[in-house]
This record gives C-alpha cells, sequence and structure tokens, in this order.
C-alpha cells in the first residue's frame, strides 16, 4: 500500500532538542542549560507586552516597521534591509529554503550550532560539517570544503556551544576566498556579549553574498517570545519576505522587542553582570581542573579528562540540582556548556564541581 513521502533529507533529519528544565525527583532545580538571561525580560518589554495584550484580537503588522526602525536606529543599520523573525531560526531556515535545495551543499564547521545541518536536510540538500582547531572555526577547512554545489555557510560567531569567535581579519579572509554566489550567513545570537562587535553589519555592508543574524532570545531575556532579525543585502532580503508568512511575528513579541531594545541601562547592567560572574566561574572551574576557552558569550564550555568523567559531572550535577547542557551531540563528549546564571547560582555551580572533582581525587 502506499503512502505519502515527505521530500528527500527530511527523515535524516535528528529533530533539535532544547535544554533539559527537569530532574525526575528533584525540586528547585537551577536550570543552566539553555543560555538564558537570569535576570528575565527587561521591565519595560513585560510592559509593554501586557499593554500589546489588550489588542489581540487584532492582526499585527505584516511589515515589523517599528521594530525595524528602531533596530536600524540602534545599530546604525539602513531599516529597509532588516527582517524579522520568529526568533533567529526562522531566518535560518528561511536562507536555506530560498537559497539551497536538492543537490547543493551547505557548509557548517563541526562544532556550529546544530540547527544549521537541520535548514539544510529539511530542503533536501546536503550539510557538510568541517574541521576547527582548538574549537575554532577554520577559515582554510571552510575554503577546502567549497565546491560547485556550495550555496550557504554558516558560521556562528560567537560560536555556540564553544564560546569562541573568529577575528574580523579571518572573516575578511574567509569573505574573499569565497565564490560571488556562495551565501555567507554570519549568525551573531550572541553578538551583544562582545564589546564593540557589530556581529558582521560591516561585511554586510561591502558584499553583496554576506548576511548577519540576531536574536532576543539571549542577552534581552525575550527566548519565550521568539524574536530574531536579520540585516542583509537588499535582493536577499527582498526574497525573504517574499517566502515568509505575512503575520509571522505576533504583535505582543514586537512590542516586547521594541521596549527592550530601547532599555539602555537594564541591558547594560545585566551583561555587565554577565562577564563578571562568567570570568569568576572560569576561573574557579579553572582552579579545579576544569579549564575552558575565553568565551564571549554568556556560557562556558567546560572541559573534562574525558566523556567518561563529563557524564559523570552531569550526572552529579543534576543530583545536586543543576541541569547543565551535555555536548555529545555536538562532539564534544567531554564538555559541559553551563550557561552563566546570577554570582549565587555561578558559586553553586563552581562548588558542586570542586566537591565533584574532589570526590574523585
Amino acid at each position: 500500500m502506499s503512502a505519502p513521502r515527505p521530500q528527500p533529507g527530511i527523515l535524516e533529519i535528528t529533530p533539535y532538542v532544547g535544554g533539559a528544565s527537569k530532574v525526575a525527583g528533584v525540586e528547585n532545580v537551577l536550570k543552566l542549560s539553555s543560555n538564558e538571561n537570569p535576570a528575565g525580560p527587561s521591565p519595560r518589554a513585560v510592559a509593554a507586552l501586557k499593554a500589546a495584550a489588550e489588542d489581540m484580537h487584532r492582526y499585527p503588522s505584516t511589515d515589523h516597521a517599528g521594530l525595524r526602525n528602531a533596530l536600524g536606529a540602534r545599530y546604525g543599520l539602513d531599516a529597509d534591509r532588516i527582517f524579522c523573525g520568529v526568533g533567529s531560526d526562522e531566518v535560518l531556515m528561511l536562507l536555506c529554503q530560498a537559497y539551497a535545495g536538492p543537490g547543493d551543499e551547505v557548509i557548517h564547521t563541526e562544532h556550529g550550532f546544530s540547527l544549521y545541518p537541520i535548514c539544510a536536510l529539511a530542503q533536501g540538500a546536503q550539510p557538510v560539517a568541517v574541521k576547527e582547531q582548538d574549537r575554532v572555526a577554520d577559515v582554510d577547512a571552510i575554503l577546502a570544503a567549497v565546491t560547485s554545489r556550495t550555496k550557504i555557510v554558516f558560521l556562528a560567531n560567537p560560536n555556540n556551544p564553544t564560546g569562541t569567535m573568529v577575528s574580523d581579519p579571518e572573516i575578511a579572509r574567509l569573505i574573499a576566498g569565497l565564490p560571488g554566489d556562495v551565501l555567507l550567513v554570519l549568525d551573531g545570537a550572541y553578538a551583544e556579549f562582545v564589546e564593540g562587535f557589530d556581529g558582521g553589519a560591516a561585511f554586510v555592508e561591502k558584499h553583496q553574498n554576506v548576511v548577519m543574524t540576531r536574536t532576543f532570545s539571549k542577552l534581552f531575556g525575550l527566548g519565550g517570545l521568539r524574536v530574531g532579525w536579520g540585516y542583509g543585502p537588499a535582493d536577499v532580503i527582498g526574497v525573504l519576505n517574499r517566502i515568509r508568512q505575512p503575520f509571522n511575528m505576533s504583535a505582543p513579541a514586537l512590542a516586547a522587542a521594541e521596549a527592550a531594545l530601547d532599555d539602555v541601562d537594564w541591558v547594560e547592567e545585566t551583561l555587565a553582570e554577565n562577564v563578571r560572574n562568567r570570568d569568576w566561574l572560569a576561573a574557579e572551574l579553572a582552579k579545579v581542573g576544569v579549564p575552558s576557552d575565553p568565551s564571549h558569550a554568556n556560557f562556558i564550555l567546560a572541559r573534562f579528562a574525558d566523556e567518561a568523567e563529563a557524564a559523570a559531572c552531569d550526572e552529579y550535577l543534576k543530583q545536586n540540582g543543576i541541569i547543565v547542557r551535555a555536548m555529545g551531540s555536538y562532539n564534544l563528549g567531554y564538555c559541559l556548556r553551563i550557561t552563566i546564571g546570577t554570582k549565587a547560582d555561578c558559586t553553586r555551580v563552581a562548588e558542586a564541581i570542586a566537591a565533584f572533582k574532589a570526590d574523585r581525587a
């Protein structure tokens, strides 16, 4: 008996799994598995969301002009070249939908965000993973992987889950080496955590094959509302607007994002707190033999002796009510990714891992 069959590639997808939030039999769990802002959203964003709820019977704006103009003013960008999506995930998926298909290849690095191969396979394209050097993207390896079938290169900068970065000169070298018909997508989900970093906007201004994506889910604390955006050449943005749903963004989400963007003091305070706690936690873990690369995001990637030790530590933390993210699915089984929480959260993590190490000494 015949049955409907999905498009090629879809059944090869391993569904994305978000960070766990519960541990059986454990109450008052500390969730540090999803890189969320421990301070929560800006009070202004909460107020804007509540106000917008009064008009939930109205359809939202189809052009997202308010948020696009606010983003343009905040970051010095052309608002007409800004695209808003349901998290940056939707922007990434639509880019693949528009520019890759059966027979094409989509490049990502071996420890890059796991959504990239999902986006490729959903369109019938072939994801191509390239090696990194000590958990940092390798421009030479990326360029060596480019073929006549390559349509898109995804590069998270800073990268999730490693927290490492590729320098602007290296990005420039990558762009120079790519064919003009290959789209480079610079995923800047964590760009706000890097002082003076534009997320790749300057490269977008200079090149017709570069797109930058950003999100409100991390520093701005709006993960539950799903608000992301992209900045790219006018032609690319025009293509995305042709294929997106006309009402892809809800009115409350748009209002909250615009208010969050405007609350500069809140953003700066939470950012400064993240940097302090991140550097402190990394130093404390290093003291007990758990190193990490310098992180440019709101998490650290803690390295253990091997996969067995990482797994044992993960289980120990769970039994003590702390949930972090195991990294086996990223080919980093010897690591645990730890979101930076409050100072009290970080102290609790540091003390727990120190106790774990002491028990095994």
